[in-house]
């Protein structure tokens, strides 16, 4: 991905404001400039990633504010979506280029033809490197989008952009249904770019690890931050350890301030007590003791004022100190029930063909709390293994058998029903809890109080996602067994970490289908399997060459 760019290459935007029909506002006076280089944009769901990333490739039209873009600008959407009739040199944008290039070499010299391929005779050669340098070599330029996997389909889009030669390019979550092997290539791909300017929203830790730094989009507002993912994570918990220290003192200071006040108060009382018993035992005349009264109220008045005024000070020290204080709360639940002793059988499969996928003849036995991660190229049939597993689709042949209570969390989390709160969504799976109990544990998960209340079908998408490991986890009997399919797809960097928290607390067995390996890395795999024909375990060199990852994985 070394492309030239012209030295105009630059993104900006002004005083950009933006509100959906419905009046919601997303950004008011937002004003950011995004240097050369790679730029990780990240923030949690809904604060308006993919939303400034369209209004900067000209797909949103802002309610105010500017967007200035120099050079040539490509944008490769979350919602992808391309004709599956098309062939790979349409979805390319040569086609017309090739038929001119075959007309020219068969000796038609019509001046048509010379004008439809420009400069660009090398135009076939350049599609196929691209396409080789995204692992989509063999694919050729006469197949169908049809013929491809979701993951090759995103590649491809990807190739056609660089073919622009772009000097500014916008990635929306490009990883997102992306297997290892393609991952991995858009990895390669991003490391690769030195010039021009390159803006990628993603919450694939691995991916932003690459980038040169990080904008910060919260509240409206953009922060930035040097290096990648893990310098960004230390910066900013330096950040919020500084935050923290300044809302204990500002807290300490309101509380003084409150003291003083009340101190205050209780001294003016005192005073004002005293002159009215000393004036009526003097017998003072009406008019001087009406002299003292108001001098004393005034006195009082001014005393109070002024501690009002420092409390009132104090308090917007507070409030201000608050704001920096991030609310990406952690998940801390306690599940003894879910423990699982070492050496006990929980899951066993025989001669196991699911009806979808490759896996023939697949045999699998999970003893004790394991943690197995199943990786693969999309396809495989991760998600049906899952499913076949969970028994809710029959075998193709062989058999599986779960030996403890199962709970299966799907990517559709359509675990819950909308119409039912938050709460008795966990109460249908737990029943013979009491309101009591599920409440304190609902609270652990983040929903306190009326938020426990909330219709399932109102729920944002990392609240929805929450709610749904909620259910799950907190299901009696308590599962021994916790299968995940792409528990990460599509979650905020927040959720991540609060799914990784909770499942830190989770003592029984587990099996997880993904392709996020920072994410399988921090919840403790045990066993790596690749699915495929068969199920092949794989040890720690082999995952870290598979999946392209730091040396970190023991």
């Amino acid at each position: 991905m070394n492309l030239p760019t012209t030295p105009a290459a630059s993104l900006s935007c002004s005083a950009l404001s933006f509100r959906w029909p419905d009046g919601t506002e997303v950004f008011d006076d937002l004003s950011v400039s995004v240097g050369r280089g790679r730029t990780g944009l990240v923030g949690t769901n809904g604060s308006g990633k993919s939303t400034l990333l369209r209004l900067l490739a000209g797909r949103l039209k802002p309610s105010a504010g500017s967007v200035s873009v120099g050079g040539r600008l490509a944008h490769l959407p979350q919602d992808l979506t391309l004709d599956t009739d098309l062939r790979v040199e349409d979805a390319l944008g040569i086609t017309e280029r090739r038929t001119a290039l075959r007309a020219i070499e068969a000796g038609d010299a019509a001046e048509a033809h010379f004008e439809t391929v420009g400069d660009d005779w090398d135009v076939e050669e350049r599609a196929l490197a691209t396409l080789g340098s995204l692992g989509l070599g063999g694919i050729g330029l006469d197949r169908t989008v049809g013929q491809l996997s979701g993951g090759e389909t995103v590649l491809l889009r990807l190739a056609a952009l660089l073919l622009e030669r772009p000097d500014v390019l916008l990635l929306d979550e490009p990883t997102n249904n992306l297997d290892v092997f393609a991952r991995r290539r858009l990895y390669e791909a991003v490391d690769s770019w030195r010039s021009g300017v390159l803006v990628v929203v993603s919450h694939d830790r691995d991916l932003l690890e690459r980038v040169d730094r990080i904008a910060d989009l919260r509240a409206g507002s953009v922060s930035w931050y040097g290096g990648g993912w893990s310098a960004y994570e230390e910066a900013l918990a330096t950040r919020q350890e500084a935050a923290g220290r300044m809302v204990r003192a500002a807290e300490s200071d309101v509380r003084r301030q409150r003291r003083e006040l009340e101190e205050a108060r209780t001294k003016v009382a005192r005073r004002q007590r005293h002159n009215k018993k000393m004036d009526s035992e003097r017998r003072a005349p009406r008019i001087v003791a009406g002299a003292h009264k108001r001098s004393s109220q005034e006195a009082a008045g001014k005393l109070r004022g002024m501690h009002e005024d420092r409390l009132q000070d104090a308090q917007e020290r507070l409030d201000t100190a608050s704001e920096a204080i991030r609310e990406d709360a952690e998940i801390r639940v306690r599940l003894p029930h879910t423990a699982v002793p070492a050496g006990r059988t929980v899951l066993s499969a025989h001669g196991l063909t699911p009806r979808f996928g490759t896996l023939r003849d697949g045999s699998l036995h999970v003893q004790g709390p394991e943690r197995i991660a199943l990786v693969g190229r999309n396809g495989a049939g991760k998600t049906t293994l899952l499913r076949t597993l969970t028994g809710e689709l029959a075998p193709g042949c062989g058999e599986a058998r779960t030996h403890v209570p199962l709970r299966f969390l799907p990517q559709r989390l359509d675990v819950l029903d909308d119409g039912l709160s938050v709460a008795a969504n966990v109460a249908r799976a737990a029943p013979g809890t009491t309101d009591n109990e599920i409440r304190a544990q609902l609270a652990r998960f983040l929903f306190k109080g009326a938020r426990a209340e909330q219709p399932a079908g109102t729920l944002s998408g990392g609240e929805r996602f929450r709610a749904a490991l909620a259910a799950t986890m907190l299901a009696t009997p308590a599962p021994q067994l916790l299968m995940l399919d792409e528990p990460t797809n599509n979650l905020d960097l927040a959720s991540v970490r609060q799914l990784t928290s909770a499942l830190g607390s989770y003592e029984g067995a587990l099996i997880i289908a993904g392709h996020d390996l920072a994410f399988l890395e921090s919840v403790g795999i045990t066993r790596w399997l690749l699915v495929g024909e068969e199920l092949t375990e794989l040890g720690a060199e082999e995952v870290r060459e598979l999946l392209g990852a730091p040396d970190a994985i023991v």
